[in-house]
């Protein structure tokens, strides 16, 4: 794989070094003109180093260096990587959408840069954030209010729904992702800040150091153009690369908060059947009523995913205990057994933002592995606070007539 430079690993250069001339030029992921801008400002001016938009990890998807590998699906599906994925997958789905609407490809103008660059004899410098850092800071940034909003705006955009319309003219003034950050900033400032403020800031510092080195002309973003000329101009407010780095994490979170009042709930339920009257029959009851309501809807969601008949046997096996256990999930073990029969693939991975339907969706092997564990993950929910309300009538600790009348 070809090496560039990532300056991001070494030492920043002092502040008062003498810089040579940084040139900023702004473009929109999914327009064929700023392919043509690049490639012609690229050729008149022949920096040292051409500095793009990039991480490692988007470099080598872009240029299809990874699509042959298998993915590691214990760490998506584990705690919540899940959910950083859906948010990642989302954002290039709709970018993805547009860029098909345009007729170019999302990130042309940056594989158009380093082509450039490689004709004028330029160095080639990756100078974004590491996408998983983005995208980990941005959603552990939200409330869980904000996310329901989230995706509650998200995902009509990714389906094709709603009414804005965007001009390819006049699209490097305002692209994408600056469209998507304003509607953020409404929704969630923190979020805002992670996707567009800290990473105009990691790209200043690394462009600022470059700068040492000999002329830079870095091709990013138009929606990062204003904050990066904000820091480059007064570099000494550039934060320290721990704090633009540090995967942040909340101690309480709603999630959090939601398990353990389930957990609670849970306890209380066996409590209440053992001071109702201890016994072998009581107590074979209840859990029978567990294993096959939690198992059973846990299965159901596996089935609705058109899961493999393992994947649903795992389901309906393991969901009562997963249940009993906020550490762990039915979705969790029903995946990983999807993901041994299917195999996905980051090939698979990257496939997934190109399908136009649902019916596309389900023919791809990652997508299905996601959903068996999504759907069995909501299948186990479900089956929680029917288990519970089932025990408790079977105990005779309520009765449905009493309390559908209570909430009439």
């Amino acid at each position: 794989m070809e090496q560039l430079d990532q300056p991001e690993e070494r030492p920043p250069a002092p502040l008062q070094q003498e810089r040579h001339e940084v040139t900023i030029i702004g473009t929109a992921h999914v327009s064929e003109k700023s392919v043509a801008e690049v490639t012609r400002a690229i050729e008149e001016r022949r920096p040292d180093i051409v500095a793009v938009e990039l991480c490692q990890g988007r470099y080598r998807a872009l240029t299809g260096q990874d699509q042959a590998e298998e993915i590691k699906i214990s760490e998506i599906l584990s705690g919540g990587k899940l959910y950083f994925f859906l948010v990642q997958w989302l954002l290039a789905y709709i970018q993805k959408r547009m860029g098909a609407e345009m007729g170019v490809k999302p990130g042309s103008e940056m594989l158009a840069a380093m082509d450039a660059a490689r004709a004028a004899g330029s160095r080639i410098a990756l100078v974004d954030r590491d996408i998983s850092i983005t995208i980990h800071r941005f959603w552990s940034s939200m409330s869980f209010a904000e996310k329901v909003k989230f995706f509650w705006g998200i995902i009509p955009a990714a389906l094709g729904f709603g009414d804005e319309d965007i001009d390819i003219e006049h699209v490097t003034e305002d692209d994408v992702v600056s469209q998507l950050i304003e509607e953020f900033r409404q929704i969630s400032p923190g979020a805002a800040r992670a996707l567009v403020d800290e990473r105009d800031a990691y790209i200043a510092r690394n462009l600022h150091q470059l700068a040492a080195e000999g002329s830079v002309l870095a091709v990013v973003g138009a929606g990062h153009v204003e904050g990066i000329r904000r820091y480059l101009a007064h570099p000494e407010s550039i934060p320290a690369l721990k704090a633009l780095e540090t995967k942040t994490e909340k101690r309480i979170t709603a999630s959090r908060i939601f398990g353990a009042a389930v957990m609670a709930f849970i306890i209380l339920t066996f409590a209440l059947v053992l001071r109702s009257g201890y016994s072998s029959h009581n107590l074979a009851l209840a859990f029978g009523i567990w294993f096959l309501v939690t198992g059973g809807l846990a299965a159901f969601g596996v089935v609705l995913a058109r899961g493999h008949p393992l994947s649903v046997l795992t389901a309906f096996l393991i969901a009562w205990m997963t249940t009993l256990n906020p550490l762990v999930a039915a979705g969790w073990f029903a995946g990983m057994v999807e993901a041994w029969k299917r195999k996905p693939t980051i090939n698979d991975l990257r496939k997934l933002a190109q399908c136009n339907s649902f019916g596309e969706m389900m023919t791809n092997r990652f997508f299905r592995v996601v959903l068996v564990a999504a759907l069995a993950n909501l299948g186990a929910t479900a089956g929680t606070f029917l288990g519970i309300y089932l025990i408790w009538q079977k105990m005779g600790l309520i009765n449905p007539s009493e309390l559908l009348h209570g909430l009439i």
